[in-house]
């Protein structure tokens, strides 16, 4: 075993021992369902933003997307990390944060499916919702574990890629099992300090290694493989990448595991520091991870042979041993992180938002604890499965899949979620219709994806589904445009009680002054 190997395997098992010994102290915090998926909508502004950052950033972001659009705007891909930086995280926070924690609490409502039936008065829509949740969840969860593969590759030699995502499955269950929401945050909360730590070291050596930032600019633009297109501001493709700004940053207002980190947070001091970290965490993560991809092309790679997730790994092929063992455990950080929030995500809104409503008899709360529970271990089996499938088998069908996830997710619950916080005059008929809406689109884009549609005739057909990042889009402005209008054409399906559910918004409290001396 050589020495980055031993390295690496050091700084594994202590990681791992930290994040199990974490799930064993907050068990004591998972003994009922709101401490369970909310951790007691205590959790504070630190723990609440990391958890947040690192539900979003995954090795999806590190290894996939910073290779490929990397490679295909060069340092132009660094607005996509700003966007998200501003848009998925500050707007997120200023606009959703606050609304949703006091309408959530209001209503009771402890999963996004919930809201939905909880605020439209609808046990349909919930159960409909769970559904898309459920479908669309699990192959964005088993795209986690790409680009782990190449990385655990180029440190242990010989050791099989299904080993690698096995260990990472089994292990991050354990911890959620046993301590819930609490142990997910807290140990968000340590990923996060490490994705940090990472990337800032990771930059810095990577720069170091093509003579400083100025040198490697001019590389880029003067290089091989680069041109002075991709060292400049907007890149070679701005509308391109402008979908790809608004998918990464604006999808994730509509994505359970995003939106459900609102529903915990602790009270209003929390969420105006959390939005503040939150937006840094980002800026340093997603930028640092977009910047980096952008040197892709000073490295001699034939993405047409290896593909866009060689790319990342390339780049770090040449860095010290100990800089490739905080990358291994940076990229393992940013996976365990999101697959914990998104297992969590899917194991309680099937347990609370279809099972029990469908049951005569509601399940007591120890039993949900359970169903929850064994719903985890389901959840994280199939991911890993899948995630094993595709790397073996190269299906076209799952990696089609996992690329339409995030645009069904966001276009089928982004708008009814907006509105649903600010409009009394949302109706039932307009989130049903947005529900067909986000997820009919992406099962076209799956179809044309997979060539069983062809839509090349239609000029704006093709354009739309030119691939999942444009359709993704298309279902989220169009989700946006469709409830409002819809919901005037509904009226009578507005909820009778409404009124009621915008009370929580209008509560007074009155506190003594302090520093008036009186007449």
């Amino acid at each position: 075993m050589d020495q980055t190997a031993v390295i690496t395997l050091i700084l594994i098992v202590c990681f791992f021992a930290v994040m199990i010994f974490i799930g064993i102290r907050t068990k004591r915090h998972a003994v009922d369902v709101n401490g369970f998926v909310l951790g007691s909508r205590s959790v504070g502004p630190w723990l609440s933003a990391f958890a947040y950052g690192t539900s979003y950033f995954s090795a999806v972001i590190f290894v996939g997307y910073a290779g490929q659009f990397g490679w295909n705007f060069g340092l132009a891909s660094t607005w996509i990390g700003l966007g998200n930086a501003f848009i998925g995280s500050l707007l997120a926070w200023s606009i959703l944060g606050r609304r949703t924690r006091i309408m959530t609490q209001h209503l009771s409502s402890k999963t996004m499916p919930d809201f939905f039936g909880t605020r439209f008065s609808s046990r349909p829509l919930k159960i409909a919702a769970s559904v898309i949740t459920f479908l669309f969840l699990i192959p964005y969860t088993a795209s986690l574990y790409n680009g782990l593969s190449r990385l655990f590759a180029a440190a242990f030699q010989g050791i099989d890629y299904a080993v690698c995502v096995i260990i990472m499955a089994i292990l991050t269950g354990i911890y959620v099992i046993l301590g819930g929401y609490m142990a997910t945050a807290l140990n968000d909360f340590i990923q996060g300090i490490i994705m940090l730590g990472g990337i800032i070291a990771v930059i810095g050596a990577v720069l170091k290694d093509n003579g400083g930032l100025m040198a490697a600019m001019t590389g880029l633009a003067t290089g091989p493989n680069g041109g002075w297109q991709f060292s400049s501001f907007l890149g070679p493709d701005p509308m391109f990448l402008l979908f790809v700004v608004l998918l990464t940053s604006l999808g994730t207002w509509g994505l359970p595991q995003m939106v459900g980190k609102f529903y915990a947070i602790k009270n209003e001091d929390s969420i105006k520091k959390g939005t503040v970290i939150s937006t840094i965490f980002a800026l340093i993560v997603a930028g640092g991870c977009y910047f980096l991809g952008g040197f892709g092309r000073l490295y001699n790679v034939d993405v047409a042979a290896e593909g866009f997730d060689a790319v990342i790994p390339r780049m770090l092929s040449t860095l010290p041993s100990v800089i490739m063992g905080v990358v291994i455990v940076l990229v393992l950080s940013a996976s365990m992180s999101t697959l914990s929030s998104l297992v969590l995500a899917s194991s309680s809104t099937i347990t609370l938002d279809f099972i029990d409503p469908l049951r005569k008899k509601p399940l007591e709360e120890k039993k949900k604890l359970l169903v929850m529970r064994l719903f985890i271990v389901v959840f994280v089996a199939i991911s890993a499965l899948i995630a094993i499938k595709q790397a073996k088998s190269r299906s076209l069908f799952i990696a089609q899949m996992m690329g339409v996830s995030w645009g069904a997710l966001a276009g089928a619950f982004l708008a009814p979620f907006l509105y649903g916080l600010y409009s009394k005059k949302t109706s039932k008929a307009a989130v049903a219709v947005c529900f067909i809406w986000g997820v009919g689109l992406e099962v076209i884009q799956l179809l044309v994806s997979l060539k069983a549609l062809d839509v090349a005739s239609s000029p704006l057909l093709a354009f739309v589904f030119k691939n999942s990042l444009y359709s993704g889009v298309f279902a989220m402005v169009g989700g946006l445009i469709i409830v409002p209008i819809v919901s005037a054409l509904s009226r009578k399906t507005v909820p009778a009680d409404v009124e009621r559910m915008f009370e929580c918004y209008n509560d007074r409290t009155t506190v003594g002054i302090t520093d008036n001396l009186g007449k």
